[in-house]
């Protein structure tokens, strides 16, 4: 019987094929308060998470936080019931964790209210949880790759990064740091949490960045961004890296959970 669940399993593989999205199939809840961005939840955006999600923005199962990857990654997400639920529904962007295993998402109530037909808002809100479907977009944002350093940060013994405005669909997967002027052996920063990354390594001087961004299936394709931090950088400072992100990573499924379609 071996043969034959090989050839099972080779004829189910065949059937995966690379999109750019994967629909996938849950429930979704919504914040009673929109209060957690005031802190930016566990990816610590703070108050940059409501700008940067324009008040859409969500909560995800660890699955798709991934350990602080997933930070800032954008969705689409519908709900399904027909009564009460457009056909378009809302883009979110991730800014925290939701250990509830009984939803994939727990939507600001801003979002969550975006997904009802006109008029059925509050009645979507009273139903709690709702069945929907999502899949991963680009995110899109008019402002470049940017790195703000961490208030907590200590010249020169200590220096953390936020990476904010993230855009296309991809991941960031590490950082190096090394003195802009070459002197000194180079390193990668450790992720703190979230779109956080921290040294006690600090080099002096202007400092040389490297942010891998890597778009595309199992580490498809990588981007370099190559920027240096000024000497004089300052605790809380946002610093434009000049570059915008735009790549957009392919997802592997069945061909029938593809969903390249624009939801309308």
């Amino acid at each position: 019987m071996g043969w034959f669940f090989t050839v099972l399993l080779l004829f189910i593989a065949s059937f995966a094929n690379a999109c750019d999205r994967c629909i996938f199939q849950s429930k979704a809840a919504h914040y009673y308060e929109d209060a957690p961005t005031s802190y930016g939840g566990a990816c610590g955006y703070g108050n940059l998470g409501l700008e940067m999600s324009q008040g859409y923005f969500a909560a995800a199962v660890p699955s798709l936080f991934r350990e602080g990857m997933g930070c800032g990654a954008c969705y689409q997400v519908r709900c399904k019931n027909a009564t009460l639920c457009n056909t378009m529904g809302t883009k979110v962007t991730l800014t925290d964790k939701n250990s509830d295993n009984r939803t994939d998402f727990v939507l600001s109530k801003k979002a969550f209210s975006a997904m009802a037909l006109k008029g059925k808002a509050q009645q979507l809100l009273k139903t709690g949880i709702v069945d929907m479907e999502y899949k991963r977009i680009p995110c899109e944002y008019n402002k470049n790759l940017s790195i703000q350093v961490v208030e907590w940060s200590h010249k020169p013994y200590y220096l953390a990064i936020k990476l904010l405005y993230q855009g296309g669909q991809t991941d960031i997967t590490a950082v190096y740091i090394a003195a802009q002027d070459g002197s000194g052996e180079g390193r990668y920063m450790r992720r703190n949490y979230g779109p956080i990354w921290e040294t006690n390594n600090v080099p002096g001087g202007a400092i040389k960045l490297v942010v891998i961004v890597v778009s595309g299936y199992n580490n498809g394709r990588g981007i370099v961004i190559d920027y240096a931090l000024p000497a004089g950088w300052k605790n809380g400072e946002i610093y434009d890296t000049g570059i915008q992100i735009k790549d957009i990573a392919s997802e592997y499924c069945n061909p029938w959970r593809c969903g390249e379609e624009p939801w309308k």
